[in-house]
């Protein structure tokens, strides 16, 4: 079995240390020669890698090199795989994002909203000179994106390489609801499938089964409708915000009995209420700062003041996990079934072509090889179109320089939908982004 060159780029994200205890968990499946960090950010980078250089040296001494640089040669150079998740503007645009929405009582949430517009406006340049670099150094090394909004980015990644068929966009969200839905049934996430489509935070499962084919859907919605669902995913399991939000599966569930929905879709169903939870004086990316942030480069900076891992707990999560064994079965060809981002080309009947759809597909050496759908019903198939027309014109707005096309966006979206309100939000938001856009939307407005 081959032994893979990894590049992570966005090396100092907090996710990382759980993507390195994923990939040491296992290294029996996707075993590696190599692993290289890329970040712009030297420091940040700096304290996540030599906590990493710990845990490899107690964990993977089997691995030929760890490096950590800011030089993009040194990074890209014949790799394998690159995992990005890159974070532009960093939290403290995340908050822009977030408050500037609530200020005028409309969903304040990284990815969803007005808030997801801004924040996809600013990794859509980044992200298309991430690939170019990549294929620079590196022409045939698979690259797996979950930078958010997936969706923006994968819309926007199509058209800038419409032919390069090794960029693969997954979302770790479907598999953290997994995980709930699997403890409904006291199964392992590992020993269940999912149906499941729709566009990134925006879908439904359709059929729950085990690894044996047994239908479980009707036995889960039942305790979903009876109990509810918490999150088990060990990164939220204890977060309230993410408790609330789980608990409103039950609630879509009660309305829409039709599938399972996305934990996302609260966004979009229910706006007005999920308002009325948020506060503007302390959102949920502060929360983030005042407590993940924390934790985590606490507990880096332990690991390098020790210089071990005693008393110390540290673990593996679903995200890093899911994106290892995505990776697994692309490189050796095991044809696994995930929840992944691709281009629709008839796999939903009835909906456009040119979208890109999240669905259940296999992972081949070859790529990915989705499975067709029957057309969907049309209370879906409206919303879907919906938030695809939206998605479409951020982006197209995004490479026509066209500030017009972002006000229909947001005058399409469920949590806006008013011209006056939506010319509002955008203004405010151009003037917070300036030095990521520039000035075309605030010129081609005022």
């Amino acid at each position: 079995m081959k032994r893979q060159k990894l590049c992570i780029v966005g090396a100092g994200s907090t996710y990382t240390l759980g993507m390195i205890l994923s990939l040491i968990e296992e290294k029996e499946i996707f075993p590696l020669d190599s692993i290289t960090f890329y970040d712009t950010d030297e420091l940040r980078q700096e304290t996540i890698a030599k906590a990493t250089e710990i845990l490899i040296h107690e964990r993977y001494p089997e691995l030929s090199s760890f490096t950590w640089t800011t030089n993009k040669e040194v990074a890209y150079k014949d790799v394998d795989f690159v995992f990005i998740q890159i974070r532009t503007g960093g939290l403290k645009m995340r908050v822009s994002d977030e408050k500037i929405p609530l200020k005028h009582h409309v969903v304040g949430q990284e990815t969803c909203g007005p808030g997801g517009m801004a924040y996809g406006l600013r990794s859509i340049p980044d992200m298309i000179d991430i690939v170019n670099d990549i294929r620079k150094y590196s022409k045939d090394a698979w690259i797996l994106n979950y930078t958010n909004p997936a969706a923006i980015v994968a819309e926007a990644l199509k058209r800038q390489f419409p032919d390069d068929d090794r960029i693969l966009n997954i979302c770790d969200m479907p598999i953290a609801i997994m995980m709930s839905l699997a403890k409904t049934v006291n199964r392992s996430v590992w020993d269940i499938e999912a149906e499941y489509f729709g566009l990134n935070h925006f879908g439904w499962f359709t059929k729950i089964t085990d690894i044996q084919g047994n239908d479980l859907t009707e036995a889960v919605k039942k305790v979903i409708l009876y109990d509810g669902i918490l999150p088990e995913d060990t990164l939220i399991s204890t977060d309230d915000s993410w408790r609330q939000t789980f608990s409103q599966v039950r609630t879509m569930l009660e309305d829409y009995p039709d599938y399972i929905p996305n934990t996302y879709l609260q966004y979009y169903l229910y706006p007005n209420s999920i308002v009325k939870k948020l506060d503007v004086n302390y959102v949920r990316s502060e929360y983030v700062i005042d407590h993940r942030e924390q934790e985590v480069f606490s507990l880096a900076n332990q690991i390098i003041q020790q210089g071990n891992l005693t008393g110390l707990h540290v673990e593996a999560d679903v995200h890093g996990q899911y994106m290892v064994k995505a990776a697994a079965s692309l490189a050796y060809n095991l044809n696994k079934r995930y929840i992944v981002i691709t281009k629709n080309n008839g796999i939903i009947p009835n909906i456009s072509s040119e979208a890109m759809v999240e669905v259940t597909a296999e992972l081949t050496s070859f790529g990915v090889k989705p499975y067709a759908l029957k057309a969907i019903p049309t209370f879906y198939k409206g919303l879907m179109e919906n938030q695809y027309a939206y998605e479409a014109l951020v982006v197209d707005a995004y490479f026509e320089k066209n500030p017009r096309k972002l006000l229909q966006a947001l005058v399409l979206n469920r949590t806006v939908i008013d011209t006056e309100l939506a010319k509002k939000i955008l203004l405010e938001m151009a003037e917070a982004n300036e030095d990521y856009w520039g000035k075309w939307v605030l010129e081609g407005l005022q």
